[in-house]
């Protein structure tokens, strides 16, 4: 890895109010390294994203393109396998403390 770089950008106003309060409540050390894990971290969704393009590209070249009937049918599947983590959010009652 090569050294550090200084970084001019401008930056919506919420995504710094987001970065400040992570260095306050201690999930980042500065700013700057909040900026440099996001930069990060979408390098590596960027690199993901160009893979499973290739995968898409290399699959479909060999069976065919994958058809809306096959997404919807691989959805069906994956959630009949899936297994619930999470109950349901309790119910508010009103006045009971």
């Amino acid at each position: 890895m090569t050294g550090k770089q200084r970084l001019s950008a401008s930056v919506d106003a919420e995504l710094l109010d987001a970065a400040q309060t992570a260095v306050d409540q201690g999930r980042a050390t500065s700013i700057s390294a909040w900026v440099n894990d996001a930069l990060r971290l979408k390098a590596e969704h960027d690199r993901r994203m160009q893979a499973l393009d290739s995968f898409l590209a290399t699959y479909e070249a060999e069976h065919g393109v994958i058809t809306e009937v096959e997404i919807d049918e691989a959805v069906r599947q994956a959630r009949s396998r899936a297994t619930v983590i999470r109950s349901a959010p309790a119910k508010s009652h009103r006045g009971v403390a």
